[in-house]
């Protein structure tokens, strides 16, 4: 026998064997305690035995289950498909047809009050988990270019979506994908869905929406698998699940609760006439806005205008002129008096060099003796008899000569 191209010494096994080892290995496990969905239930009229069909509410996966009529109605006499069941079982391998089922021998549905205890408890781990932190809830774009829409087939809920998100925005857009939103099979669509929109690029809003319905119906929206699966989103999810009343976990992992299917349209798309409206009044007050700033500046610019040195620009180039004028004027004065002044000055000081000049004393009469050597004789025992003189006149010179 052969295994990915490659030869074993091993002798291969018939699958009589193979069938027979599963089914020892199989029922080794002995009994077991199975929770699940009843998917199905199969009561043939005057048979014993009853088959039910039970179902993983968080996966595709099911079981077939096998049990006596009394066993069924001494656990759950009235049950039925949808309902959740916790059963006593022996796992079965069939080795001729080679299935897997389960012999049960107790039976008992789950009650109300169970459920909720369970809800609850599932609810404490996953907020310990973080999956309900507001921090990490995503805000929802203001006009989505498209829409992804998990609903039921023409239900309700689909109807209000989308008649009151037209209602709102005529041209928005929406991919619906339409599932199964209670039973055993919803849990699988409503992920598989959810995967499907996430991995679209042009969808920017996911909503799920669901009518209302018993604790029961809305079971679904409560699925660990469904609430992870959406905390794993990389789009915003909205939850529009049943009336204001009803608070599945959906509603506590998704970005946006919705109250109902008709409050989610109202949420995650604007009124169109309402933004028309805020428009408009923005608008008003801008223009109002603008008006009064240029009324404003036109004050200011009237203001300015209605300045003397704009007014009359003239008048201040006249007054500087005059200013500069009678500076000039001013100045012509001060130069004047203070020339006349410097002449005066002048005139005595002349009259005063020439009463001390020497020539002036020569005018009257004086005369300067010199030595040969230019000395001024001033006494006459600076000469000695012989020496010839010099004799300065007003007007020429004469020479002598020291006779005594």
């Amino acid at each position: 026998m052969s295994d990915g191209g490659q030869s074993t010494s091993e002798e291969p096994w018939p699958v009589r064997v193979v069938s027979q080892k599963i089914g020892a290995w199989i029922a080794r496990l002995g009994w077991v305690w199975v929770d699940g969905q009843v998917a199905q239930i199969s009561r043939r009229p005057g048979a014993t035995t009853v088959f039910l069909t039970l179902r993983d509410p968080s996966a595709d996966l099911s079981l077939t289950v096998t049990t006596n009529r009394d066993v069924l109605d001494a656990g759950a006499p009235e049950l039925r498909e949808g309902a959740r069941v916790v059963l006593h079982a022996k796992p079965e391998f069939y080795a001729a047809r080679g299935t897997l089922s389960l012999r049960a021998d107790e039976i008992r549905q789950v009650g109300l009050g169970e459920l909720l205890a369970r809800l609850e408890k599932l609810k404490k781990l996953l907020a310990a988990e973080g999956l309900f932190d507001r921090a990490r809830k995503r805000r929802l774009p203001f006009l989505p270019g498209r829409i992804g829409l998990i609903t039921g087939r023409a239900s309700a809920a689909e109807r209000d979506v989308l008649t009151n998100a037209r209602r709102r925005w005529p041209a928005v857009e929406f991919r619906t994908v339409n599932v199964a939103v209670q039973g055993p099979g919803a849990v699988p669509q409503i992920v598989d869905a959810l995967k499907v929109l996430d991995a679209d690029p042009t969808v920017d809003v996911i909503v799920i929406a669901r009518g209302g319905g018993s604790i029961e119906d809305l079971l679904p929206f409560s699925d660990e698998a469904l609430c992870r699966a959406v905390f794993a989103c990389r789009t915003p999810v909205v939850s529009a699940i049943g009336h204001e009343t009803d608070a599945p976990l959906l509603d506590y992992v998704a970005d946006l609760r919705a109250s109902t299917p008709t409050d989610a349209a109202k949420r995650i798309v604007p009124d169109l006439a309402e933004e028309v409206r805020l428009i408009g009044q923005a608008r008003s007050r801008l223009e109002r806005a603008v008006r009064n700033l240029v009324d404003r500046e036109q004050h200011r610019l009237d203001l300015l205008r209605s300045r003397p040195v704009l007014a009359r620009p003239q008048v201040m180039v006249d007054q500087r002129a005059a200013d500069v004028a009678a500076l000039r004027d001013r100045a012509g004065r001060c130069l004047d008096h203070r020339l006349d002044a410097a002449a005066d000055d002048l005139r005595h000081t002349l009259a005063r060099l020439r009463a001390l000049s020497p020539a002036a004393t020569l005018d009257r009469g004086y005369a300067i003796v010199q030595r040969a050597d230019g000395q001024v004789v001033r006494a006459a025992g600076e000469v000695t008899k012989g020496d010839p003189l010099r004799v300065r006149l007003a007007e020429g010179e004469l020479t002598a000569t020291v006779d005594g």
